[in-house]
């Protein structure tokens, strides 16, 4: 049987949540009962997750997006209390990675969505400044910017927000970064890509995606870091033999 200090100190060893300088709390941020038998994951913790938890007597939460966000009211009240309330009620512990689980070159929400996409990765373009978070690599086939939009709304069941860049011709090479990495483009531009996939999109995006000569897909935040928190769990079923279920509670950002 296999306890949740075991458990939780494996994926910390996995992740290495100390290399991210990060928004929240990554690792353990609420404690269940001591033994796990049942691990449910999703991509956040909202309460529609953790009624599922709850129904499925889960033992363990696993999430990319938990609580305790920099910045957020420190106060225990409202959706927070309730949320709270029934992960504590039911003794259900709460596990969440966030940029750890973006990063991670097998698990990680880049890697997988690059190979859901089919992408040939390369490597990574941003270095320090976005801790390996940008990866770059090369499409099935060279393609036009509508094609990869279609390519990528085929296999993520979610069309995208296309963005065409005046003059730039057939994809060779890509760059992503799950999430709210629309920022990012810079560093994707700067090597070299000819499109850049990320989940959200800002005005300003646009701006930059036409000056910098570079596509641009908004996939969904939700959409695209679907992957990861699956991964992660299929990984804690093969070291530690724990049922685990992933539930998808729909989210069209």
């Amino acid at each position: 049987m296999t306890t949740s200090q075991e458990l939780v100190a494996a994926c910390d060893r996995l992740l290495a949540p100390e290399r991210f300088k990060d928004y929240t709390a990554n690792g353990l941020q609420v404690e269940g009962r001591p033994h796990v038998r049942r691990v449910m994951s999703g991509v956040t913790a909202c309460q529609a997750l953790v009624d599922e938890a709850v129904a499925w007597k889960a033992d363990l939460l696993l999430v990319h997006h938990g609580y305790f966000w920099k910045n957020e009211p420190v106060e225990i009240t409202g959706m927070k209390r309730r949320r709270l309330a029934a992960l504590l009620a039911h003794d259900i512990g709460l596990l969440a990675y966030h940029l750890p689980l973006d990063a991670h070159p097998r698990l990680g929400n880049n890697a997988t969505l690059g190979e859901r996409l089919g992408f040939r990765a390369e490597g990574c373009a941003d270095g320090e400044l976005g801790e390996g978070l940008v990866w770059l690599g090369a499409p099935p086939a060279p393609m036009s910017a509508r094609g990869l939009a279609a390519h990528v709304g085929e296999r993520l069941a979610r069309e995208p927000l296309l963005i065409e860049a005046p003059g730039v011709g057939e994809i060779r090479r890509v760059a992503w970064c799950t999430g709210g990495a629309q920022d990012m483009i810079v560093q994707a531009a700067a090597a070299g890509a000819d499109a850049f996939i990320s989940g959200e999109i800002s005005e300003r995006t646009t701006h930059l995606a036409r000056e910098l000569g570079i596509h641009y897909l908004a996939a969904g935040h939700h959409a695209t870091e679907r992957y990861g928190v699956q991964a992660l769990g299929g990984w804690l079923v093969e070291a530690f033999g724990v049922e685990h279920r992933f539930v998808d509670i729909d989210n069209p950002a």
